[in-house]
């Protein structure tokens, strides 16, 4: 497949996902939505829903991942450190915040908006809770920082600086504030390859490591259906707290495997191989074995975060095989620099050593 029907496909992918809310563009027209953000991964989701409705979207950013914006959206530059003034003077339908990491950032904007707007809808994330070994309902305790005035995003700092920011949301636009709470976010346009190194390694074909067992659980959910899901809140007006993710066990690292091969249909062969094994040879959950955690101890439900309320508010999940296609057809239209170095997963010199190690010991 070539670049230009690969564009075009991933296009009709965009504008499938945007016919559930209203094919009919006269749903959003004379509505105006604000994204901060808006540039990188679900912001463009979002805005191919929100542009094929008929709405007219603004994105808020400092403009150094697209200098010229994205079509047909009004660029507005600035910096959440304070420096807002392209959004002053202006009124918005909805705001949703894609951007927001630090409860400052989030109070400044969310403050000045409070006026402007009518429904704030704030992307946080699940890992905000204090705890993963049982699965976490919306209600379960989030995580908390000793220190609250401590802003540097890190792997110890991420989660309870996000539930800080849902708090900030709330406090400046009380009971105008939806707050979604996605898992990994998968698909197209994902440069963290935390879900792309799947499809992009088997379809390379020989052995490969498989982590854990097949039955371990998995959830992910596809950027297209994150951004159908923030659309739809918005239109219902939505103004809960919700888990957004797959829903537990419908997914699994064996399916993900199996689909993964179904799609490369390729002489790709899964080497299953235990969390103790890899752990012995320093094979890392999540950055060497991206999406997967062995499901132990403190990450023992990590994978099985319940997600009625969204579903309830209109969630739906794609097959997998239609995210692992996508995917692997967005991937050969990137940089040689992106598709030949991927940002996770195992190296192949490293995977090599570790199957050569692990027929040695069944030998």
């Amino acid at each position: 497949m070539d670049r230009r029907n690969t564009l075009k496909m991933l296009g009709a992918a965009a504008l499938a996902t945007a016919a559930p809310f209203a094919r009919a563009a006269a749903r959003g027209a004379g509505k105006r939505l604000l994204i901060l953000g808006g540039t990188s991964f679900l912001g463009p989701a979002i805005t191919d829903i929100a542009l094929a409705d008929g709405w007219t979207v603004s994105h808020f950013n400092r403009g150094k991942r697209l200098p010229g914006g994205m079509p047909g959206v009004e660029q507005l530059l600035g910096d959440r450190d304070g420096q807002l003034d392209a959004l002053k003077g202006q009124r918005w339908d909805a705001v949703v915040d894609t951007s927001g990491f630090v409860p400052r950032h989030v109070r400044l904007s969310a403050e000045l908006l409070a006026p402007a707007t009518s429904h704030y809808v704030f992307i946080s994330t699940i890992s905000v809770y204090a705890s993963m070994a049982t699965p976490a309902g919306e209600d379960a305790p989030v995580g908390k920082l000793a220190d609250e005035s401590v802003e540097q995003v890190t792997g110890e700092t991420y989660g309870p600086l996000k539930a800080l920011c849902e708090q900030a949301a709330e406090k400046a636009m009380p009971g105008r504030t939806t707050v979604i709470r996605p898992g990994l976010i998968v698909g197209p346009r994902d440069r963290t390859d935390r879900f792309t190194y799947w499809p992009v390694r088997v379809a390379r074909g020989g052995e490969f490591i498989a982590p854990g067992t097949p039955a371990d659980p998995l959830q992910v959910i596809d950027v297209r259906d994150l951004a159908a899901l923030v659309m739809g809140c918005v239109y219902a007006r939505k103004m809960q707290v919700m888990n957004a993710v797959s829903p537990p066990r419908l997914f699994t690292m064996g399916g993900l495997v199996d689909t993964c091969v179904k799609v490369a249909a390729n002489d790709a062969r899964p080497v299953w191989m235990p969390a103790d094994f890899l752990a012995e040879h320093k094979v890392m959950p999540w950055s060497d074995m991206p999406a997967w955690f062995p499901p132990t101890g403190d990450e023992a439900a990590g994978a099985l975060t319940p997600v009625d309320r969204a579903l309830k508010a209109g969630l739906k999940i794609r097959p997998l095989e239609d995210t692992v296609r996508d995917t692997l057809a967005w991937h050969t239209t990137r940089p040689a620099s992106e598709r030949e170095k991927l940002r996770a997963g195992i190296t192949p010199e490293r995977e090599s050593q570790v199957l050569a190690a692990w027929k040695s010991r069944k030998a």
